[in-house]
């Protein structure tokens, strides 16, 4: 199952018709721009993906037309679903009304809301069992119950769950969850810290999920390279670039940031789903600014 979260997985931003409303039409100048990067996966509705803010009912048909492009595109094609919700109950529904729409495995996080204990955490990933789509687990500490040593443990030991993504920045935490990952064979750690991609690969993930790969999928697929060369001078210069373009949610924090930029060079509407609002004229030229230096390697809108 290394395929699933090995390399590089963009955690793709959710183009939408109108605010609140993703579409799978709205994303095709996206998708053929990180084709064209040579990006073979992605995980949708994400916390890049503004995922808890879509209406579920709106998701299966999004899903569905999303992997069906994809897979146009792209031939050796993976698309991993996001199916994160506050309760176990919503996970469920949200699980089966993707499956059988083009997903290759599933992406929950913890519960959110409420903080819970490392035996609910483990029972929440367990309740996925046999819907015959592997799962993902994502540590999103900002967002939901941390993943600790104790449920770590616990994950590890459900043969649904294939891997984790960890976007804690706990240096510690990782190291405990490469140990852990060495215990399951085809169990993959990978990285969503965008100023931590290097020190992670060196430590032993599999793979990386950054944001930042929305706008420069071409750094991050060259960390990647470069780690798995040995040339370990490359791998740090291509963070730091990567760290640079963090800078960008100086001026605007988050998703609307990342389609403001996207929507300047026509590949991504500007909208996002409510209560998020999209970036100002005047945020948009700060935006345009802060990345000019970085242009060669981010997206081609022409590919």
């Amino acid at each position: 199952m290394k395929h699933l979260l090995g390399g590089l997985v963009v955690p793709l931003v959710t183009p939408m018709a109108r605010p609140g409303v993703p579409s799978a039409e709205a994303a095709a100048p996206l998708l053929r721009a990180m084709a064209g990067a040579g990006v073979r996966r992605l995980m949708l509705l994400g916390s890049n993906g503004e995922g808890p803010l879509v209406r579920a009912d709106r998701i299966p048909g999004y899903v569905a037309g999303i992997a069906e492009r994809w897979r146009d595109l792209v031939d050796d094609a993976v698309v991993l679903v996001n199916v994160t919700a506050a309760g176990t109950d919503e996970v469920r529904r949200r699980a089966e009304d993707v499956i059988g729409r083009g997903a290759d495995a599933l992406v929950l996080s913890p519960p959110t809301y409420f903080r819970h204990r490392a035996d609910e955490v483990v029972a929440h990933y367990a309740a996925l069992a046999g819907n015959g789509l592997p799962v993902v687990a994502y540590n999103a500490p900002r967002y939901t119950t941390p993943l600790t040593e104790a449920s770590i443990d616990g994950l590890v030991e459900l043969p649904h769950v294939v891997g984790i993504k960890d976007s804690s920045g706990d240096p510690a935490l990782l190291k405990y969850l490469i140990a852990a990952a060495g215990r399951r064979d085809g169990f993959t750690v990978s990285q969503g810290d965008e100023r931590g991609l290097a020190a992670a690969l060196r430590a032993g993930a599999g793979g990386i999920v950054p944001g930042t790969a929305n706008l420069a999928p071409g750094l991050a697929a060259g960390m990647v390279a470069a780690h798995e060369a040995g040339d370990l001078a490359e791998l740090d210069r291509l963070q730091e670039l990567t760290t640079s373009l963090t800078h960008l949610h100086q001026i605007r924090p988050g998703v609307p940031a990342v389609k403001a930029l996207l929507h300047s060079w026509a590949l991504c509407p500007p909208y996002v789903a409510p209560p998020l609002m999209p970036c100002t004229p005047q945020e948009t030229r700060a935006l345009v600014d802060a990345v000019r230096l970085l242009r060669p390697h981010l997206l081609d809108p022409t590919a």
